[in-house]
């Protein structure tokens, strides 16, 4: 055969076509699952070879931090491994099976209605220790209902207090000793919008006036609260906006998403992140639809149907009714982490490497190293509020660290007892003041 006349492209067909199809498709799933795998952000052969001996906690902090030496270097937790279920050993099977793969206890909250200052209602749902049958132990040997501690719990961007995480933190924190609030955000949670607000990211002050309320109504009772992913930027914000005068003993912040504006760039990038945009824009939306008349009053509703990610609701929703320019300036105005050094109370923060919702990028670094009062602890699997451990997933390892944290901040011999007589000073001053001005009215009639 004349090597000029046949065309290279020929042989190479022909020479293609003598493979077996059998072979074309081992190649097609090999493909296949190496897409599937990077896609997924596996890290199932890095457990393998590491042993499954998992990787270490970071912890980032101050130098001649009080919180760190009296609390965290007692956690045992947060100086061991975080090693991820083996089956759950990616961060987007973390995230997407959070809520199918936690077991949701079996309890009943007590329903309580608050009202704010400009007659909004939120609503509180209680779990007291002693609605738990099998609770544990008494928080330090607590003996009054006063000495009880008391932990706020504020939910996630649609969460509420049935969603399975909130149930399992409530129920775990019950079980041993504590009592707990869920503070639903506004509009949430089964109750409707009374008054012409609705939620949003950065919308702090519901939150101040619910735990001036319950410090109010029960001034002995050590506070504490907790914030999961928006609803830890919604704490952590609060936190820095009231700064000295937060009544709280301490507080944890758990997936945070710290900078809602490099978190908005973020989701535009990678394909899971699109995905989790038009997920969450989509739950947004429906939240939304419950409350109709009152966000097309205050908003673009019809902007708001049409919308296709997060950026695209909150321009149409919370940029117009928080009179706003861009949707950029009121990213920038609800993120936390302009606020992190003005934070006065020991504050605890978690956060995956991985967290697919919530980027690493986003994380304020200096600021936490700059304050006293943070302790960050990093891991570098975990997806976004999940931590699944164990061989069958059933059990989140962050539930377990922050249950080991509270319990030893809370008989810390100097941080929670310095906050509490802060707080009793405070409470003595107001109710002197109060008294002087009733004297005063009783004396000018």
């Amino acid at each position: 055969m004349d090597s000029d006349s046949v065309s290279p492209y020929k042989l190479i067909f022909k020479a293609l076509t003598l493979i077996p199809i059998s072979h074309y498709l081992l190649i097609s799933v090999f493909v296949s699952i190496v897409f599937v795998y990077n896609l997924l952000e596996f890290h199932i052969l890095q457990d393998v070879f590491g042993g499954f001996g998992g990787g270490s906690v970071s912890l980032t902090f101050g130098s001649g931090s009080e919180l760190y030496a009296e609390v965290v270097s007692k956690c045992s937790l947060l100086h061991g491994r975080y090693l991820a279920t083996p089956w759950l050993s990616s961060p987007h099977l973390q995230t997407i099976l959070l809520n199918a793969v936690v077991k949701t206890p079996k309890f009943m909250y007590k329903r309580e209605l608050f009202r704010t200052s400009d007659g909004g209602t939120i609503a509180l749902d209680w779990l007291m220790n002693s609605d738990v049958a099998e609770t544990s132990f008494q928080v330090n040997g607590t003996s009054t209902a006063a000495d009880i501690p008391l932990l706020i719990l504020v939910p996630g961007l649609t969460s509420d207090q049935n969603s399975p995480y909130i149930k399992e933190i409530a129920y775990k924190m019950a079980k041993h000793g504590w009592n707990v609030v869920v503070s639903n955000h506004r509009g949430l949670g089964g109750v409707p919008l009374t008054s012409e607000c609705f939620y949003t990211a950065g919308k702090s002050d519901d939150l101040g006036e619910v735990v001036n309320y319950l410090h109010q109504k029960q001034p002995e009772t050590p506070l504490y609260a907790l914030g999961t992913s928006l609803g830890a930027n919604i704490l952590v914000k609060y936190l820095g906006e009231d700064g000295v005068k937060v009544p709280l003993v301490g507080a944890v912040s758990i997936s945070n998403p710290w900078d809602l504006l490099i978190g908005d760039r973020f989701y535009t990038r990678g394909i899971m992140q699109k995905f989790y945009n038009r997920v969450l824009g989509n739950s947004l939306k429906g939240a939304a639809k419950l409350h109709q008349e009152v966000y097309a009053r205050l908003s673009d509703w019809e902007g708001i149907e049409k919308s296709r990610s997060i950026r695209d609701f909150n321009n149409y929703s919370a940029r117009i009714a928080g009179n706003f320019e861009t949707i950029d300036a009121f990213h920038r105005w609800a993120s936390c982490a302009r606020l992190v050094t003005n934070v006065s109370v020991p504050l605890f923060c978690l956060n995956a490497i991985d967290d697919p919702v919530c980027t690493d990028e986003a994380i304020p670094w200096d600021e936490i190293r700059k304050n006293k009062n943070i302790v960050l602890a990093t891991t570098e699997h975990g997806g976004h509020i999940a931590f699944f451990e164990g061989i069958s997933g059933k059990s989140l390892w962050w539930i377990r660290v922050v249950e080991e944290y509270l319990s030893k901040l809370h008989v810390s011999p100097s941080l929670s007892k310095q906050q509490m007589n802060k707080f009793k000073e405070s409470a003595s001053e107001t109710l002197q003041f109060e008294d002087s001005v009733s004297r005063d009215n009783k004396k000018s009639v």
